[in-house]
């Protein structure tokens, strides 16, 4: 007899996450439909489950069939970062593009408030808040001006359209003590190591963070997590003690003299790449049509004529529509960028977890960016003092509190990211990160990364799909002042 196929959902309003999961898992060594399976688990007998097999045994990829969505609110930005580091999960944030923040909302650790800095912190977020407030109005009207009216366009439409073009440059002073909200789905492995990573970081509010997000997740899947704990490997790991000797002497702050603004730091630099990647590509293609080792593939892919390779590269990514995703083969190919980016910038290119990333902390060693707009309205004499005295207040605090410091830093200021990516992720973070609706802090490294693609590889370069949008150096004239 021909079984009927048959495909539903399990559902998460009667069945546990816990119980889901020993469900899918069972299907390797029963017959029985998942229903069947699940009709006669408990969360006793789930738990027991997972505790032979998942904590016993190591099988963690059952812990993967048990999903988690969870509510984080009123967390400063800073500790965003850390939640936001876990590559197997997604995330959606209050957004600085869209949304004005609160005055008032923002983070004060526990030990600055304890401590004789209290009011230096406290002045100093105060100052970039008023800042970010005061000048709304002044960008907002430079906007108008720039963007006028469509005709038969009514205001609420109008100011729908241009809201995120002035609130994009007013984001540059909110801090990173800003408080935010995020939603974080993930499975139960993935927020096993998440909450060990947040229970293992140097700052109290992550650590906090983590026991609270445990605690919650506990109702759920309350033998998946219940092992996650403080790891002393991770919080052992303090790699900010780590420094480079490059000659010249540190400041009595213990840290840098300011360095220049970014029109005179490189911001992108790329470090490494595939000199082969167009004869590994086509080989890549080649072994995908079966009956060749890689090797016998490559060796065929390098003997074929520039030409040859060209054309064979026209017929893997020529032909794709609009919405085809590139092919697998190009994750074969592999760039390195030491990159520059002010943190507001670095907010929207860590959402591409695709990426191997890995920022320097928070610091305000590399000066700031200054947005156009915010010199047009007037506001920039108010803007850098704004700026200055965070960073002098940033050096006062980083004596007791290096890391607590970080709080203080605004979205304007500069920092390092090293960035390792597939050609397949270069197409992707290119042509989302570089349209024109996007923020022009992200989207001036989107087309400088394709600028430099077009040097390295020129044929790969055609297909990313970027030919209409402006130059990097075309964004970096019209939105900020080069300093």
């Amino acid at each position: 007899m021909t079984k009927t196929r048959d495909i539903y959902l399990l559902n998460p309003k009667t069945l546990s996450p816990e119980v889901i999961a020993v469900a899918f898992a069972k299907t390797s060594r029963s017959p029985d439909s998942f229903r069947d399976i699940a009709a006669g688990l408990t969360d006793e007998k789930s738990a027991e489950f997972h505790e032979k097999w998942v904590v016993g045994y190591g099988h963690a990829s059952v812990a993967e069939h048990a999903v988690l969505h969870i509510a984080i609110e009123n967390v400063s930005r800073l500790a965003v970062e850390c939640i936001e580091s876990n590559r197997l999960a997604a995330y959606t944030e209050k957004s600085t593009r869209y949304q004005v923040f609160d005055r008032d909302g923002y983070f004060t650790p526990p030990n600055v408030a304890a401590s004789p800095h209290a009011n230096l912190y406290h002045d100093t977020i105060r100052a970039l808040f008023d800042a970010y407030f005061d000048s709304i109005e002044p960008v907002r009207q430079v906007i108008r001006a720039k963007y006028p009216r469509k005709e038969g366009e009514g205001e609420k439409k109008y100011e729908g359209r241009i809201r995120s073009k002035w609130i994009d440059n007013c984001r540059f002073l909110l801090p990173a003590a800003t408080l935010a909200n995020l939603g974080m789905t993930a499975n139960a492995r993935v927020m096993e190591h998440a909450i060990t990573k947040m229970l293992s970081h140097p700052l109290e509010e992550v650590r906090d963070i983590g026991a609270e997000v445990k605690r919650v997740a506990l109702a759920e899947v309350p033998t998946l997590v219940k092992y996650a704990e403080r790891s002393d490997y991770l919080a052992g790991l303090e790699v900010r003690s780590w420094k480079l000797e490059v000659g010249g002497e540190p400041s009595q702050s213990g840290a840098p003299a300011l360095q220049p603004p970014i029109s005179n730091l490189q911001p992108l630099t790329l470090i490494n790449y595939d000199r082969d990647a167009e004869a590994k590509f086509v080989a890549a293609c080649l072994y995908r049509a079966g009956g060749s080792s890689f090797a016998e593939a490559l060796a065929c892919a390098r003997s074929m004529t520039a030409a040859e390779r060209a054309q064979a590269i026209d017929a893997a990514l020529g032909g794709r529509g609009d919405f085809d995703i590139p092919l697998r083969e190009l994750e074969h190919v592999t760039y390195t960028f030491d990159c520059v980016m002010d943190n507001g910038a670095y907010f929207d290119v860590k959402r591409h977890r695709m990426m191997t990333q890995t920022p320097q902390a928070l610091t305000v060693d590399l000066s700031y960016a200054i947005p156009r707009a915010i010199d047009e309205a007037g506001f920039r004499e108010r803007y850098c003092r704004a700026l200055d005295r965070s960073v002098e207040a940033y050096r006062i605090l980083a004596r007791d509190f290096p890391h607590e410091a970080s709080y203080l830093v605004a979205n304007a200021f500069n920092r390092r990211v090293l960035l390792t990516l597939n050609l397949r992720e270069v197409f992707h973070f290119c042509r989302l990160r570089g349209a024109p609706n996007g923020h022009f802090s992200y989207r001036r490294i989107a087309m400088h990364m394709v600028e430099i693609l077009r040097e390295a590889h020129p044929v790969f370069a055609q297909y990313t799909r970027c030919e209409t949008y402006p130059s990097s150096d075309q964004i970096e004239r019209e939105f900020f002042v080069q300093v």
